[in-house]
Parts: C-alpha cells; structure tokens; sequence
C-alpha cells in the first residue's frame, strides 16, 4: 500500500455494502467513486456485509447468498482493483463476531434505541417494538468492523454520523477498561455529493423502493428509466418556466454531465421557459448511456468466470481475518481471556 512521505503507514478506511441487490447510481456517487480515488492514497478496506443483511432479510438468507458475488462484481466492474483494495465478505472473518460479543458490554440498551440512525431505521421498516436484536445492536457490529481494522476514517453519508459516534464512545470505553489505548478513533468521511434521490423523486434511491437505476442495466432498462424520472410537476407546457430546484433529471446531471458550461445553459433556458422535459431527459439519457456503457462491459466480462471472483474474494477475506486477527489477540490480552 502507499505510504506518505515520512515513510508511515498509510491511513486505513473501511467501507462497504450491504450484499442484498445490485448497486445503483446512488451507490456510484456516494461511494464506489470515491473507493476507486480512495485505494490510491489509503490502505482500502471494503466489507461485503452479509452477516449484517442477514439482520433484516433472516427470511430470505438465499437473497443475501446470491448477492455477495453481484455486488463484487459491480465493484470490479466501477475500477476497484483487489490488489490494491482488500475486498472480504464479512460473515467469513469470525473475528469481527467476537468482538460484537465482548463490545456488546460496554453499551446499554438505552443507548442503543437513543442511536438516531438506528430509530430512522426501524421506523423505516415498520419493526415498532419488534425489533431483531440483530438489528438493534448493529451500531455495536459497527464498531467491531471499524476497529477491527484500526479504520481511522470511514466514508458515510450524514445520516450515518451517530453510527461513528457511537463507535468513538465503544473504543473510548474499552481503552479506559484497558487502561491504554489499544482501539482507535475514526472520523467519517462525509462525500460532496450525498445521497442521490430516486427516480420517483424520493428523498433516496434505494433497492427495497425500486427506484434505481442500477450499474449494470442494459441500454433499454436506463432508457425506460430515465423516462420515468420525476421532474418539476409544474413545468406543464414547454413554455412554462421550469425549476431546477428538486428536479431529479438535473440532479443527475449534475452528479454525472461533465460539460458543465451547457448543463448550466440547459437550466437556465428551462428556468426562463421554452425547454421541454423530453430534451432534458434525452440529454440524461445521453450521459448515462456513456457513463454506464463500460461499466456494463467490464461487469459482463468479469462474470463469465465468477470462480476467479469468489477466489479473489476468498484471498481477500484471508488477508482481512489476519489483520482482524491481530486486533482480536490486543483485546483479548487486555479482557485478561489470554490464557496458553
């Protein structure tokens, strides 16, 4: 990996997934981006966190199973390199489950069901009081991943920064316990462009919404797509006046349309009115055709031979478990469970 300067280890990130369908756009610009500038300047860490999926899709285990290779190929397919960042599927590093277990005493339920990330979620999908306990202590999983890999920063959009909180305080915590400083401190890596809404014009393009436009779709899926993106509902007539403001086609454009001198004509042709919708989404269409179309390629070609993936996938996760491994060893000394 890169060093700086004075010869010192690079900084380590920790990223990742939730394997439970195809990425889309929305991952593109909050993350996969960003992974591939990343490995060239920090020490990469990206987790396929199936053992987390499982918290919300334990009635669909199959749907998780499938996902993990999918979801790696979107990786390799956006221009992440496995040389150069250690992609491992999380369920296979049984380290990062023991120090769930020892984390686990060093929070409180209170704590937990004040974490408002955590709140927002299970609102979200409607748990009330029948909540996983999986799913409750996630913050808890959380920080296990984090710290197991001595992760000082870690990519997270704004709704996520309570997560990286609570993760401060668990290691916090435990280096009092131990009365050194064993764990370390993460900041989060907060990206310009955030979430990116979805078509329908929902604050977020999400899989369980089904208003994606995913990497690896054919030509016609984006072209029926971006027909279907939301735009300004009072923009009626061509001569209407339009608004750019919440507009998802120059959202888009604005995320993904390089020659920002004409996107910036286009929006003030449409504020002024005499632009119609179609010409804007024909020219959104345009640019994700182009963006997308070797990303496509990449993907269909690296899947005629997912034997290669799943080995790629296996050498990464033996890489990841040897770190973790070592984490594991420090904490175990430090609880006093050190015992031949």
């Amino acid at each position: 990996m890169n060093q700086t300067a004075t010869n010192t280890p690079a900084p380590v990130i920790l990223t990742g997934d939730r394997p439970t369908g195809p990425l889309h756009l929305g991952h593109f610009v909050g993350s996969l981006r960003n992974r591939v500038a990343y490995q060239n300047e920090y020490r990469q860490f990206i987790m396929l966190a199936d053992a987390q999926a499982l918290t919300d899709n334990m009635d669909d285990t199959g749907k998780v199973h499938r996902n993990v290779v999918e979801v790696a190929l979107d990786y390799l397919a956006v221009g992440i390199d496995p040389t150069r960042s250690t992609i491992f599927i999380q369920s296979q590093v049984p380290e990062l489950a023991e120090l769930t277990f020892y984390y686990l005493n060093l929070v409180t339920v209170a704590r937990l069901e004040r974490n408002p990330t955590v709140k927002t979620e299970i609102a979200l999908r409607n748990f009330e009081r029948d909540i996983p306990a999986g799913f409750l202590t996630y913050p808890v999983s959380q920080a296990s991943d984090i710290s197991a890999f001595k992760a000082t920063l870690v990519p997270v959009g704004e709704d996520q920064i309570p997560m990286i909180e609570q993760c401060n305080e668990i290691v916090r915590r435990f280096n009092r316990l131990a009365n050194k400083d064993i764990l370390v401190e993460c900041k989060a890596l907060v990206p310009e462009i955030g979430r990116l809404p979805g078509i329908d014009g929902k604050a977020k393009m999400s899989k369980s919404l089904g208003n994606t436009i995913n990497l690896g779709d054919s030509e016609d899926q984006i072209r029926a797509a971006v027909k279907q993106v939301y735009t300004d509902p009072l923009h009626l007539k061509v001569s209407d006046p339009g608004h750019v403001e919440g507009n998802v086609a120059f959202l888009y454009l604005d995320a993904f349309d390089n020659d920002k001198v004409a996107l910036e004509e286009m929006k003030a042709h449409y504020t002024r009115g005499g632009l119609g919708d179609s010409i804007v989404k024909k020219r959104l269409d345009a640019v994700l055709q182009e963006m997308l179309a070797p990303i496509r390629a990449r993907r269909e070609e690296f899947a005629k031979d997912k034997g290669a993936v799943l080995q790629m996938l296996k050498e990464g996760t033996m890489k990841a478990r040897e770190v973790a491994a070592g984490t594991v060893d420090e904490v175990r000394r430090a609880l006093g469970l050190s015992y031949f």
